[in-house]
């Protein structure tokens, strides 16, 4: 989750350093919560709505380390 690091680098090294299983996890169950945090916040039961957008950017950067890895695994960039 991104609630367990203790800043914004710290998570990035995490994200960085776990093999792509993990990462597909992470984003699964990021998703997920993302999902029923957003029924909490129509219904006005969550008392911070930053969190919904710390998890968006979570998701992000998951899928950006996904997708460089995938590109360097291929040789580059193609056109």
């Amino acid at each position: 989750m991104p609630d367990n690091a203790s800043s914004t680098r710290d998570y990035l090294e995490q994200i960085k350093q776990a093999p792509d299983e993990e990462l597909v996890a992470r984003k699964r169950q990021i998703t997920e919560s993302l999902f029923n945090l957003r029924f909490r916040l129509a219904s006005g039961q969550i008392e911070d709505p930053k969190r919904l957008r710390k998890y968006k950017k979570a998701i992000a950067r998951i899928n950006t380390v996904l997708r460089a890895r995938e590109l360097a695994r291929k040789g580059g960039r193609q056109r």
